[in-house]
């Protein structure tokens, strides 16, 4: 996290200028969200610089991914490091499988809502299944609710320019391994090993996380579908609200507020 000792490094860090007008940008507003989970790890983590090193590994991991798959959605054929490759290989896989088109005027498109003056960048417009929809790619471990939150504020500019836009989905895209023995996953993110036992067990033993007997890494891919984005819209909006009520004092010397 950044020290933030002037107006200027604020509007840096929080929001675009676009065509000379600053907006806040919608992760940055989704982020006065309480996350127990990543708490969770930080007071796990041996001290609170080894955990903000390793949170920054993982997000530059999760960063290359998303460049690499979005350049593939686009035709392009980039080099795809081997640290990423199972992951990759298998979203390549998965999109060829389920015909996926992708528009490629779409991928890291900027956004803006001029009427409630917010701004993002969507990672992609897809048709899957004959329906057009907002496309978000996670590397997450799992699919979590407040992705939502994300994607409907995106909904709502782009459903009064995109004809026929009518849904969003999250392409997760992450990578692990599998003990051969009991079914239990392993995930490598960052500098954090992850081991999960198997769920259901279906009476499966347990090993002791010394005996687990790990299959090469493969990639692991889940799409989700959200069509109804209204309600998670006003949840983004009391979001914006409360961010905005926190960060008064910037705001209001960037002439955000009034």
């Amino acid at each position: 996290m950044e020290f933030i000792n002037n107006v200027d490094k604020f509007k840096e860090l929080n929001g675009y200028d676009i065509d000379g007008v600053w907006f806040p940008r919608v992760t940055k507003i989704i982020g006065i969200k309480s996350k127990p989970a990543l708490y969770f790890y930080y007071a796990e983590a041996k001290d609170y610089k080894t955990a903000q090193a390793s949170t920054q590994k993982s997000a530059e991991e999760g960063t290359l991914i998303h460049e690499v798959v979005q350049d593939i959605m686009i035709g392009k054929k980039p080099e795809i490091p081997e640290k990423i490759a199972p992951s990759v290989n298998a979203a390549i896989e998965f999109l060829d499988k389920n015909n996926i088109q992708i528009d490629p005027e779409f991928i890291e498109k900027r956004i803006v809502n001029h009427d409630k003056r917010y701004a993002g960048t969507i990672d992609a417009v897809a048709l899957i299944d004959g329906k057009l929809g907002v496309m978000d790619i996670k590397t997450s471990q799992a699919i979590y609710r407040d992705y939502n939150l994300q994607t409907a504020a995106y909904m709502e500019p782009l459903i009064k320019d995109i004809k026929g836009l009518q849904t969003r989905w999250i392409l997760r895209i992450d990578q692990i391994q599998i003990c051969q023995e009991c079914n239990a996953t392993l995930r490598i993110k960052g500098d954090r090993k992850k081991i999960r036992a198997a769920y259901p067990s279906n009476g499966m033993p347990k090993c002791g996380d010394e005996y687990h007997i790990w299959s090469e890494v493969q990639g692991i891919i889940e799409l989700k579908e959200f069509p109804f984005w209204q309600k998670d819209y006003e949840a983004f909006l009391s979001a914006k609200h409360l961010w905005e009520w926190e960060n008064y004092k910037w705001l209001k010397l960037a002439g955000y507020l009034e």
